[in-house]
């Protein structure tokens, strides 16, 4: 059953007035590891730095006799737990003037809501987790969110025994325990994003394979906060297509709040997660940072990556959050590998993002980019 809904807020600004409570899902903490793949798909195309960083891989490779390894190394987003929290709950009470409901969800590690029961046990923070499922020749992401505290630790063990060492024959039994217990949502997060870069027409492919014969345990589709509005359209079509609503989910991984939310009559986020499975309802806010370009909201992502962090102890500098995995050894971050903040071409790339932190050049690329399709919204 589909019964979605969705408002622009600078449309409808209204729109929240009717509801009780607002829904953040799908925002990320300093536990997520996200890696640094991205390096050698993107950056060679840009100007003046990609010759750099081209020259600095094939000195590596000189050297060492074999090809820098970006599978590597990751970087964490800034926020820990109890600000990513903090964040999402302010917007959510500040410019809708609802009550705040918030699933926090890290790559493959539930340490944020396990830690804010233990720092704010008056707060009820669900234990939720975004769980990387090898499938085919990708993966898909899926969002499952308030697993209950008495089957966790068994069920967190499963997961990432999968992730590790995937058995196709094993999945459909794991999704089904995650999804016996009724107050536990399943969402395919951004499901057409192809994020493993296998082309467009495998990555469907892939989807349609994966919906076939796991739809049965998935709750909801995700329209995603950081992905474009033509992605996002497709998933409200696929949505239709295959009878599942669709979600919201911000995706947060910076300083932004989520761009995308939803408003629910629940009191408990039980009872919301009964309104989606039960009824396929969902009523989606799509809220105003959402109109600046993808590209824009991308190059602040990566901005925020790489902030210093003043109040952040032993995770101030951009180096103390990126990580290095050693061949031998336990990771180490970027500052111990260095001992600062690396070789001059890593030191001109970290200057040219925060110089993006400048209003006049962030007012530059912004008005560069005004035509894109989102800005037309």
């Amino acid at each position: 059953m589909n019964r979605t809904r969705m408002d622009l807020h600078w449309r409808e600004p209204k729109a929240a007035a009717r509801y009780r409570r607002g829904v953040s899902l799908h925002s990320h903490t300093m536990h997520s590891r996200e890696t640094l793949s991205f390096i050698p798909r993107h950056v060679p195309h840009i100007p003046v730095l990609g010759p750099l960083v081209s020259a600095q891989e094939r000195r590596y490779r000189e050297r060492t006799g074999r090809a820098l390894d970006y599978t590597r190394a990751w970087w964490t987003p800034p926020l820990g737990g109890p600000q990513a929290l903090e964040l999402e709950t302010r917007q959510i009470t500040e410019k809708l003037g609802l009550e705040a409901l918030v699933s926090l969800t890290d790559h493959d590690n539930m340490d944020a809501p396990r830690l804010l029961t233990v720092v704010e046990p008056s707060r009820i923070v669900p234990h939720s987790v975004e769980w990387t499922v090898p499938f085919g020749p990708s993966f898909v992401h899926l969002g499952v969110h308030n697993i209950p505290h008495g089957p966790l630790p068994a069920l967190e063990a499963g997961m990432r025994e999968y992730t590790q060492s995937p058995d196709p024959a094993l999945l459909a039994g794991l999704l089904e325990e995650l999804s016996s217990a009724r107050e536990t949502l399943v969402v395919l997060n951004h499901p057409l994003w192809d994020e493993a870069c296998i082309g467009a027409a495998r990555h469907a492919a892939l989807i349609a394979g994966f919906l076939h014969r796991h739809r049965g345990w998935i709750h909801a589709l995700e329209f995603n906060g950081l992905r474009p509005w033509s992605e996002n359209r497709a998933v409200l079509d696929l949505g239709l297509d295959c009878g599942l609503p669709v979600i919201s989910g911000g995706d947060r991984h910076g300083l932004e709040p989520n761009a995308v939310v939803n408003l629910t009559h629940a009191a408990t986020f039980c009872e919301f997660v009964d309104e989606v499975r039960t009824h396929g309802a969902s009523h989606m806010l799509v809220l105003p940072q959402f109109r600046e370009a993808f590209l824009l909201r991308c190059f602040e992502v990566l901005r925020d990556a790489l902030c210093h962090l003043p109040d952040a102890a032993g995770r101030e500098s951009w180096a103390q959050r990126v990580w290095f995995q050693p061949e031998q050894g336990e990771p180490v971050t970027i500052a111990e590998l260095w001992g600062g903040e690396g070789p001059a071409v890593v030191r001109y790339f970290v200057g040219l993002v925060q110089l993006f932190s400048n209003s006049r050049v962030h007012d530059m690329v912004r008005a560069a980019l005004a035509g894109s399709e989102e800005a037309a919204l």
